[in-house]
């Protein structure tokens, strides 16, 4: 089995949470008793994560030697120039050593996504730009920290698909199976 979940902004990639007071998790949109997470998707993160109740699977789905393509649409804080993206598709240096390339893409206009609540902070004065990125490692926080290092700090994150698998148009909170 093989589920696409959009998780919600502020929900655990996790069915249980022992912080306190706690947060919310998986547990409580009606998934799958025997289904866990491939792979992870950050807390303040949205979008496309993967289930299932095969290793093996899950396995392939995840492991970097594997280079599954993760798609995401970041805003970020300023305009890109060239020199930004630039460095964003020969990879940037992290803390924990240089990212491979990244495929970037300015995309002309903020995605039809559904309202983030809380939703991201407006600033007037400062302007903002949505990215498409498609990375093949999945770090601690890499898009946001990969943003960052070009000065593009990200204000929302949202991942759209995982191999070829896509988000389509689930909503919030909504899960589907998928055909492997």
């Amino acid at each position: 089995m093989l589920i696409a979940f959009n998780k919600p902004f502020n929900v655990l990639c996790q069915f249980t949470d022992r912080s306190q007071p706690p947060r919310r998790t998986l547990a409580e949109f009606g998934l799958p008793p025997q289904a866990y997470a491939a792979g992870r998707l950050d807390y303040d993160s949205e979008g496309l994560l993967l289930l299932t109740d095969d290793g093996g699977l899950a396995h392939r789905l995840t492991d970097p030697r594997h280079k599954q393509p993760k798609t995401y649409w970041a805003q970020v804080e300023g305009e890109p120039d060239e020199a930004q993206l630039s460095a964003l598709r020969t990879g940037v240096v992290l803390n924990d050593g240089p990212t491979r390339p990244a495929q970037i893409r300015l995309l002309d206009a903020a995605p039809e996504l559904w309202p983030r609540d809380p939703p991201v902070r407006y600033r007037k004065t400062v302007p903002d730009a949505w990215l498409e990125l498609v990375i093949t490692e999945g770090r601690n926080r890499q898009v946001r920290r990969m943003t960052a290092a070009v000065g593009l700090p990200t204000l929302r994150l949202v991942r759209v698909a995982i191999g070829d698998i896509e988000l389509e148009n689930l909503a919030p909170g909504q899960w589907r199976e998928v055909q492997v």
